[in-house]
């Protein structure tokens, strides 16, 4: 059953980037995307964090974490980091069960990528919104105007 607005966010324990194991509770506390994305260095998956990477400054000033979760490999990970100049933490989810806790596998490919699904999670780890349709381009103004208006309420 995958996870919609109102729920906990799951925890998990996957490797980032750098090999470090990084779980969800972490960063309890804070406001925190988790976008899960098809793959590394593929023409959609680049405009989307490339907007994650210019709007991080206002992402940051906001208090918000952004994590971006593939099933690609750290070393992976690593290159389109280093590449595109990527300043967030990126997720590795080899064994897919980070996307299938939260009802984001089975992409375009079938379960060979993730859909391009976004969770907001507010502070105390509560999902607030979902996006399960996003503008690659504006991705990060997207989650800035849902956070806000998650403030309002």
């Amino acid at each position: 059953m995958p996870v919609k607005a109102g729920d906990p966010a799951p925890d998990f324990q996957v490797k980032d980037d750098t090999g470090k194991m990084r779980t969800l509770t972490e960063f309890r506390g804070k406001k925190v995307v988790l976008y899960f994305y098809p793959k590394d260095n593929t023409p959609g998956c680049t405009k989307e964090a490339c907007s994650f990477r210019d709007g991080y400054t206002a992402l940051q000033e906001a208090g918000i974490v952004v994590l971006g979760v593939s099933f690609d490999s750290p070393a992976s990970h690593r290159k389109f980091k280093d590449k595109h100049n990527l300043p967030f933490i990126l997720l590795s989810d080899e064994k897919k069960e980070v996307a299938e806790t939260y009802g984001a596998s089975g992409g375009l490919l079938g379960s060979f990528m993730a859909k391009r699904y976004t969770y907001l999670i507010k502070e105390n780890g509560k999902i607030v919104h979902v996006f399960k349709k996003v503008d690659v381009k504006n991705h990060a103004e997207e989650v800035m105007q849902a956070f806000a208006r998650s403030s309002e309420k």
